[in-house]
């Protein structure tokens, strides 16, 4: 695949929509460490990188577009992260509200549940060890 620079590296990047783009990016990037890669326009549309090669799209409300509604949840983003436990902390410290704890799976995974804004969520996960199991 041909580099863009103007498109993110990932192979999937999903596209959230917000009625404020501006304030969603801030908060993503304050409360869960995303960083503005490119911005189009003052509050149509920014590309939002994570990790090594994760990204999303924050885009406004218009034509098809429509954010989703208070009461349901619509999208979970999932982003494996180092330290589950520090990811955590500065979700809740930047005003996420706490759905899960951090808990230990049984699978090896280390992961908690804090929102996004705007009824999605943003599933933080990290491999602590292997377990075995018996089936």
């Amino acid at each position: 695949m041909k580099n863009n620079r103007s498109v993110p590296p990932a192979t999937v990047v999903p596209v959230l929509v917000y009625p404020d783009v501006r304030a969603a990016v801030a908060f993503l990037s304050a409360a869960f460490g995303f960083a503005e890669r490119t911005r189009i326009g003052e509050s149509h549309r920014a590309q939002l990188a994570v990790g090594d090669d994760g990204a999303v799209i924050i885009a406004d409300v218009g034509g098809e577009r429509r954010p989703p509604q208070p009461g349901g949840v619509t999208h979970v983003v999932r982003v494996r992260v180092p330290h589950v436990y520090a990811a955590f902390a500065r979700a809740r410290d930047h005003g996420a509200v706490v759905l899960e704890a951090p808990v230990e799976r049984e699978y090896g995974e280390r992961d908690c549940d804090p929102p996004l804004p705007v009824s999605r969520h943003a599933h933080r996960s990290a491999s602590f060890g292997r377990r075995t199991s018996r089936i």
